[in-house]
């Protein structure tokens, strides 16, 4: 045990005595958060900005303009004809209603008519002040056709509607989708930066190889094993570190609600750390150099982070893609934290689990197999 300690201390203080390693395991984490920031971070809410033209003052007309002013998400500003082309092709205004002459008689007769929406923007602009100005307008219409033509009925109900005596209340709810997709760009980024991290530190085992360092390390009561279980004890306290500074920042101090407990997304990162070393020391097996470990790393991380869903949603991509996906164990890592996210019962996703370390122990059990059939010291031990 004493030499298990000494490996872990001595390959820890020659890893970080150098700075730029400081970055590369401790900082590049935080990377994914700051994306995530500039791709979901920003104000979402859109502001509709709509120009009125008045051609037919009456009181109809007032008041419709009135009900536009008290929606929400929508500037109204009062322009006349000649500036309605200008104020529409240079983007000020997204529209412009215009209540031409005769619109509050038409209203009256039952059938609106005379109002023109202009916009070069599309329904998916106007198609929200269209959808309730429609509304108010044909209820208008409803009272004159109740009314019948007499002229007092239809204000005394007029009246009466403008001035109703109950009240909607209405309650925003919080949208978590945009932390959802926070969280899950941030740690799809971790997952990465522990596969690459992995594959770095393990890597100090063929480094230390090519450097002879290795054989005379063997030449004392340090054995095989025992040089192995430290390469993999220093590989798990460097992506422990990694897991709990980017999800304390995460919501510590960004504020980014992972919708989840601290401490369950803590162990399932924990559990995809196990299958990143399982991963590195599977690519140092079957490697006999730096640069073929190096190109090894290369062929397996950057596809499978791709086809996981870690950069971007795997329902996007085609059906037979999704399936491939499901092969991979950051799949599995992001669909155990989605669960999580949609109230699953942290006991009720042991399959999740299962799944995650029988992928741990089969890629162990291959680096195991692969380290034990090379018992030259020429090729590793």
């Amino acid at each position: 045990m004493k030499d298990i300690l000494w490996l872990i201390q001595n390959t820890l203080r020659v890893t970080f005595r150098k700075k730029k390693n400081i970055i590369m395991y401790l900082c590049m984490p935080l990377i994914g958060i700051f994306i995530s920031l500039l791709v979901y971070g920003g104000d979402q809410k859109t502001i509709l900005h709509v120009g009125i033209v008045n051609q037919d003052p009456s009181e109809i007309t007032t008041d419709t303009i009135q009900f536009l002013k008290r929606l929400e998400n929508v500037e109204i500003s009062k322009i006349t004809t000649a500036d309605v082309q200008d104020q529409i092709s240079s983007g000020y205004l997204d529209s412009v209603i215009t209540f031409e002459k005769g619109y509050s008689d038409s209203v009256l007769a039952g059938e609106p008519d005379h109002i023109q929406l202009t916009s070069i923007k599309g329904a998916a602009i106007t198609a929200y002040v269209k959808s309730y100005l429609h509304q108010y307008i044909d209820n208008i219409a409803t009272i004159s056709y109740v009314a019948g033509g007499n002229q007092q009925t239809f204000e005394q109900m007029y009246q009466d509607y403008q001035q109703t005596d109950y009240k909607l209340t209405t309650n925003a709810l919080e949208d978590s989708s945009k932390n959802k997709f926070m969280t899950n760009q941030t740690i799809g980024f971790l997952i990465m930066i522990m596969l690459m991290s992995a594959c770095n530190m393990s890597e100090i085992i063929l480094l230390e190889k090519e450097n002879r360092t290795y054989f005379r390390l063997l030449s004392t009561p340090i054995n095989a094993r025992k040089y192995i279980f430290s390469n993999v004890m220093v590989n798990m306290i460097v992506m422990t570190i990694q897991v709990l500074i980017t999800l304390t920042i995460m919501k510590s101090i960004f504020d980014i609600g992972i919708n989840m407990s601290f401490w369950s997304a803590a162990f399932v990162m924990m559990l995809f750390s196990l299958i990143s070393v399982g991963i590195s020391l599977m690519i140092v097996s079957f490697s006999n150099s730096r640069s073929a470990a190096g190109a090894l790393q290369n062929l397996i991380i950057t596809p499978t982070v791709m086809l996981s869903g870690c950069f971007w949603p795997v329902e996007v991509m085609p059906k037979s893609l999704q399936k491939i996906a499901n092969f991979l164990p950051q799949r599995w890592t992001l669909d155990t934290l989605t669960k999580l996210q949609e109230g699953n019962e942290f006991s009720g996703l042991y399959l999740n689990f299962m799944i995650l370390f029988a992928f741990a122990a089969a890629f162990f059990l291959i680096a195991v197999y692969r380290f034990s059939r090379n018992n030259s010291t020429q090729t590793f031990v």
